[in-house]
């Protein structure tokens, strides 16, 4: 039942992600992104997870360029070509959390760019593989970094992603680094929201006035993908995807 219960906020969570695909054009400020999203996950009966979660004030963190993470929409900021935009959000659904994130490009932006945003997801998918009971965590974290460092990408290390259910962050942590064969055990049942953030330069971070928005040091460019995966017998199963993909 709670799986059943967080594949519904899961898939309110993929619908939303995918209604801001088509908004987020240049010339769109990331206010506006912030705007649809709330009233969509309300009408699908779900309760936007971020709104006023440790006092963020968005439904949406819109992360542009060089911000990793937490990302404040704002009227004063638009989107321009080029550009590069992490959306992520998360709902609650009869008490369950789904979470998830895509980072997207604002019309066409240049080859390393596409690449990075293409070897993030890629690592999110190698480490969703990796989701199978017997398994430890740290073959999960070990799929991001290999992949990701081997294409020349720096792989954020100060925010992780994190067991997932009847609260947003539940342990375990999940490092985007780290060595396979490691960590606890893998069990079905275990539900992981597991997200990729990286970089095309260093893997350091600096948090901005707002207290929020995190960007890297170097003023790199980042790229943000996650998925709510629940770990079962069969294999792993991903919530947060329109068409779930074993």
């Amino acid at each position: 039942v709670e799986i059943e219960t967080m594949s519904r906020a899961g898939a309110v969570v993929a619908k939303t992600l995918a209604l801001l695909g088509d908004l987020a054009k240049p010339g769109v400020t990331t206010a506006h992104l912030d705007e649809a999203p709330e009233t969509y996950i309300r009408s699908e009966g779900g309760v936007p997870t971020f709104k006023g979660y440790r006092g963020f004030p968005a439904t949406v963190c819109t992360s542009i360029n060089e911000e990793i993470v937490h990302g404040i929409p704002s009227p004063k900021r638009r989107l321009a070509e080029g550009d590069i935009i992490g959306l992520d959000l998360g709902c609650i659904v009869e008490g369950y959390y789904a979470d998830c994130a895509i980072t997207l490009p604002v019309g066409p932006v240049p080859p390393r760019v596409q690449e990075l945003l293409d070897v993030t997801r890629e690592s999110l998918d190698k480490a969703i593989v990796q989701c199978r009971a017997g398994n430890r965590l740290g073959d999960v974290s070990h799929a991001v970094q290999s992949h990701c460092e081997s294409h020349g990408f720096g792989v954020v290390r100060a925010f992780v992603g994190h067991g997932i259910g009847r609260a947003l962050h539940e342990d375990p942590q999940v490092p985007n680094f780290g060595e396979a064969g490691r960590g606890p055990a893998l069990k079905p049942g275990m539900v992981l929201a597991i997200e990729p953030m990286i970089t095309m330069g260093s893997w350091e971070v600096r948090i901005l006035e707002d207290r929020w928005t995190a960007v890297t040091e170097d003023g790199s460019l980042a790229a943000h993908f996650e998925d709510t995966i629940a770990i079962t017998e069969e294999g792993p199963e991903v919530l947060t995807r329109i068409e779930p993909r074993s």
